[in-house]
């Protein structure tokens, strides 16, 4: 029974990992690279044109999402954003140019080839409040509470364990953080079987909750003010869909604090000494403090 989710990511990683040389092939040729979707239902032509001429071609070209995130995730000056699976690094790129030298923007990707690709297309940008890291969506490698936003382009529908994902989405983000992602959403009167009639995880569909799964697994997750709104068809049934939802600030059964360490504060023990440390191993002391919003951060 386990084969089947490592299968159905292997298939997912080669048609992004083919995605991604045929773009760079294509960066090659004289007249540049060719998207690698041509469908209007998908890729770079959600876009505004102005965003897209302002980015690198590779990585408009290869594009294969099912809408525009960052036109939607009301990004402001100096936040920190996430990107799950985030491909070349269009959201990225965009992301980080709204945001503004005191924001940062991360992108999240299993593709060594798409990694190598939104690499190279954040040096031709010169984007300096970028970084890119391998891991999965599943297991996102970056501490509890230090994130803003988190964005997504049509890539929380291909994973095979969904509630891992909204658990981790919720858990990088800071309390009053905000989830804001374009998705592949089903009617709820279609049934799992009718959604594969439609297509396969790797054409964005087959793995597509319906609105009540969707809207029930972030919820159990413990995102409040959830908002599912579709936008346009993709299939009979299938739409595309922006998807927001909030990390409730107050603490409750989801956002509960650890206990604190005796002798701890702001995050860290012996606080403002040259012994403190982070009470989560995870996190340098500075992060910690900054976290918990600490007005002694020296």
């Amino acid at each position: 029974m386990s084969e089947q989710p490592t299968d159905l990511r292997e298939t997912v990683r080669q048609r992004y990992a083919a995605a991604a040389v045929k773009v760079t092939e294509g960066a090659t040729a004289c007249c540049g690279p060719e998207p690698v979707e041509v469908d209007e239902n998908f890729g770079s032509v959600l876009y505004a044109a102005d965003d897209r001429d302002a980015l690198p071609a590779e990585a408009v070209a290869a594009s294969l999402g099912c809408g525009n995130p960052t036109a939607v995730a009301e990004l402001r000056e100096g936040e920190r954003v996430l990107d799950l699976g985030s491909g070349g690094g269009i959201d990225v790129l965009l992301s980080a140019r709204r945001v503004g030298p005191s924001g940062k923007a991360y992108g999240l990707d299993m593709t060594e080839e798409m990694l190598a690709l939104a690499l190279a297309n954040a040096a031709k940008a010169g984007a300096t409040n970028v970084e890119f890291l391998k891991g999965t969506i599943e297991a996102i490698p970056l501490p509890a509470n230090t994130i803003d936003v988190v964005i997504s382009n049509c890539v929380i529908n291909l994973s095979t364990d969904k509630p891992a994902v909204f658990a981790e989405t919720f858990r990088v983000l800071k309390p009053g953080g905000r989830l804001g992602v374009s998705d592949v959403v089903a009617d709820d009167t279609l049934t799992p079987d009718q959604r594969a009639e439609r297509g396969d995880y790797v054409g964005c569909i087959a793995g597509a909750l319906s609105f009540a799964e969707y809207h029930a697994g972030l919820e159990a997750a413990g995102f409040a003010d959830i908002e599912i709104t579709p936008t346009h068809p993709v299939a009979d049934g299938i739409h595309s869909a922006i998807v927001r939802a909030a990390k409730p600030t107050s603490a409750g059964p989801h956002t509960a604090a650890a206990p604190a360490a005796e002798g701890s504060c702001c995050g860290v023990t012996s606080c403002c000494t040259p012994a403190e440390q982070a009470t989560d191993p995870s996190v340098t002391a500075n992060e910690a403090k900054s976290t918990a919003g600490c007005t002694c951060q020296s």
